[in-house]
């Protein structure tokens, strides 16, 4: 994967994270309309350190079934890493990623929903 940019804003960097989730786990994600009805929807907080490699990944929401979706979301934050340069941004430096799992157990990155 080609070295992550260096983001002007938490925003920017949220986006540019989960570009990187797409191409880093290509058999694990889909894009486009998100189904109706989702397997599950765990939720990841992220914390990085200066150059953008993950320190710690803490689980924000488990969802109700399909338990195994949040390691298949953890080992995919782990893949995408690192995800670029967060020294000129405030602390603390850290987010959170909602992962919405199809009934394939493919997620696609909330952030990239724009519907």
């Amino acid at each position: 994967m080609p070295r992550p940019a260096r983001a002007s804003s938490w925003e920017q960097y949220q986006v540019q994270a989960a570009r990187r989730l797409v191409m880093a786990n290509p058999a694990n994600t889909y894009v486009g309309t998100v189904p109706d009805v989702l397997l599950a929807v765990p939720v990841l907080e992220i914390e990085v350190d200066a150059d953008g490699d993950v320190r710690s990944i803490k689980v924000l929401r488990y969802p109700g079934q399909a338990l195994d979706t949040v390691q298949i979301a953890i080992e995919a934050v782990r893949r995408a890493a690192p995800f670029g340069d967060v020294s000129r941004l405030p602390k603390p430096w850290r987010f959170a990623e909602v992962f919405l799992f199809d009934d394939n157990r493919r997620f696609m990155p909330r952030t990239l929903d724009v519907d």
